[in-house]
């Protein structure tokens, strides 16, 4: 149990819904300037369901309609607040927490840091866009960055469990709402930029600023910065960290963590790395140059926890594939998560290597997300693919047909089918020996939201049910 001031508070959340008897409400203004909720509108809902507490921005007390006698926090950045409450509340965190930001490859990253700790005996978890993932505790999460108060949770949960390593991704969006503030980061990666997230973010700066938060406020000075070397946003990122007196390594070709060599082979490659005066080999079953770059950002993150790099490239050579990540579904069929441009661009270049015949991709773009990305993942499927079909992707509360005209205007060579299911086995039934097919988009996601309701769709067991009937 825990007090503020006279009152005991058994709990915290900024959910109405979620009060119970003894809570702390946390009437967070809304993030976004247009919308409806506003944390304040449900105080009401929250002091009925017995809350004991509030916390606000200034002024909630004198703007609420009638007077109450329980406590008022107000503080002029309550989202940081809730997060230095709810890690007091929770307490307990994982002893060893690295964390990984940027526009793409946050959640391989994350999975491969999990499996290097687990391929050498330590309890590894990692917590993302795939849930909490770990051997003594599996949970879905809503979100990439979970509020606060789930996050602080899970967090108290882990190690409670005896998870005592663990990787999460940090999104813009929670790094910005400051949902991350307060977590005990040892060291943090950020794997590259690109247009993502404009309809939440008011400009590209914005977007990195937000990330830059990882940084300059969530891992404390002296902390391990891991970033891409060579890269032309690298000498920002690095007099960031400066500033922060955070040790900076950098992964990829020429970096500290040396990418010496890169074959591909079969459905993989072979990776010959460097780090801290030792050398080795891999052979990953891994297709694509920035899986590469996300496997060299894993061991980086390992290695500035303090492991040893004979252990690490040693348990690193164990890696396999993520959920829904350039993952071979049967014969030459891929699924893929890439729903932004830059995503796409590299899953249909990793697989061109691989493609003796025609290159065929399957993607739409989601609704209520940035409209802008929508003409250029189409001119980018219309410059490196063969040939495209253009179909539905979460439309949620949009037109579908008005999205995929927005795709479908940079690339009018495209075949249009709306149903993701139709336009799977539309792609599948034409495919010749050896043609290569990505469904881009969905990745592990198992429903297809149109209109608000959320439908079961798994790009994967579509794929595999329809290459059944194809070759029975």
């Amino acid at each position: 149990m825990k007090q503020l001031a006279d009152r005991e508070i058994v709990g915290l959340t900024a959910d109405s819904r979620s009060v119970e008897p003894g809570y702390l409400f946390a009437a967070l203004p809304s993030s976004v300037a247009s919308s409806p909720l506003n944390g304040a509108n449900f105080v009401p809902e929250a002091l009925r369901r017995g809350a004991a507490a509030l916390l606000g921005p200034p002024g909630l007390a004198a703007n609420l309609e009638t007077p109450i006698d329980v406590p008022v926090i107000e503080d002029e950045d309550p989202r940081r607040r809730l997060s230095q409450l709810a890690a007091r509340f929770f307490a307990e965190q994982p002893r060893t927490i690295v964390a990984v930001t940027g526009t793409a490859g946050k959640s391989s990253v994350a999975d491969f840091v999990r499996q290097i700790w687990l391929a050498m005996g330590l309890s590894g978890a990692s917590m993302g866009t795939l849930g909490i993932n770990s051997t003594p505790l599996q949970r879905p999460l809503a979100h990439t960055t979970p509020d606060p108060v789930v996050l602080h949770e899970a967090l108290r949960d882990l190690a409670a469990a005896g998870v005592d390593h663990l990787a999460l991704e940090a999104s813009s969006h929670g790094l910005e709402q400051s949902r991350l503030d307060f977590v005990k980061v040892m060291a943090a990666a950020f794997t590259n930029l690109s247009r993502d997230h404009l309809d939440y973010h008011t400009n590209e700066e914005a977007y990195l600023q937000a990330k830059l938060h990882l940084f300059k406020v969530v891992m404390g000075p002296g902390g391990t910065a891991v970033l891409p070397h060579g890269q032309d946003l690298t000498d920002r990122l690095r007099a960031a960290c400066q500033a922060r007196a955070h040790n900076i390594w950098t992964f990829g070709a020429g970096g500290d963590i040396d990418l010496r060599q890169r074959e591909i082979f079969g459905t993989g490659q072979r990776l010959t790395i460097a780090a801290q005066g030792f050398e080795a080999t891999l052979d990953l079953p891994l297709i694509g140059a920035f899986q590469a770059d996300n496997v060299l950002c894993a061991i980086s993150l390992v290695l500035a926890c303090g492991e040893g790099p004979e252990d690490v490239f040693t348990a690193a050579a164990q890696l396999t594939g993520v959920p829904g990540r350039l993952q071979a579904v049967g014969g030459h069929v891929y699924v893929d998560y890439a729903h932004k441009p830059e995503a796409l661009r590299a899953a249909i270049d990793a697989l061109r290597p691989h493609t003796k015949g025609q290159l065929v991709v399957v993607f739409g773009c989601g609704g209520d997300r940035d409209k802008g990305k929508r003409p250029i993942m189409g001119a980018i499927a219309d410059q490196l693919a063969d040939q495209i079909i253009v179909t539905d992707d979460n439309p949620r509360s949009e037109d579908p047909s008005l999205i995929r005209a927005e795709i479908l205007s940079a690339c009018p060579g495209a075949v249009e089918i709306g149903d993701r299911g139709l336009a799977i086995a539309t792609a599948i039934s034409g495919l010749a020996a050896d043609d290569v097919l990505l469904i881009a988009g969905k990745g592990h996601e198992t429903g297809q939201t149109v209109a608000g309701v959320t439908h079961p769709f798994d790009d994967r067991d579509v794929a595999r049910k329809i290459l059944a009937e194809v070759r029975s």
